[in-house]
């Protein structure tokens, strides 16, 4: 029988207004220390976010998305934060923050396979 891993996982949304506190979700990021699984999953709907915020700079939310994905998978040409390890990392990334990009609480779960895992979450919470 596969061995059960404890993750954390966080939903990440796009708020085109904070002080409206409605949000898009956009991806999803999953955390396993046991086995330093850190990536996620990023999908930007251009015209769903168009029709939910005819005001948002979707190049910009762009941008951000990629600098998320990228401090996510450790590239170090993004600045000090990803050169963190995995568990650092995915705490600064779901640390709470009123800015355009944001991600959900922190969620624990088990799994046996964080790469199916993530792809499901992301299916459920996403797609």
């Amino acid at each position: 029988m596969p061995e059960n891993y404890v993750f954390e996982y966080a939903v990440i949304r796009v708020v085109p207004r904070v002080e409206r506190e409605e949000f898009i979700n956009v991806g999803v990021i999953l955390f396993c220390k046991r086995t330093k699984f850190l990536q996620c999953i990023i999908e930007v709907d251009e015209q769903r976010m168009a029709a939910f915020s005819n005001t948002l700079d979707i190049e910009i939310v762009k941008a951000n998305l990629d600098a998320f994905a990228q401090i996510t998978a450790g590239n170090t040409n993004c600045g000090s934060i990803a050169a963190l390890d995995e568990a650092s990392r995915f705490r600064w990334l779901t640390a709470t923050r009123s800015t355009g990009v944001q991600a959900s609480k922190v969620h624990p779960g088990l799994t046996t396979d964080c790469e199916k895992t993530l792809q499901r979450l992301f299916n459920e919470m996403v797609g």
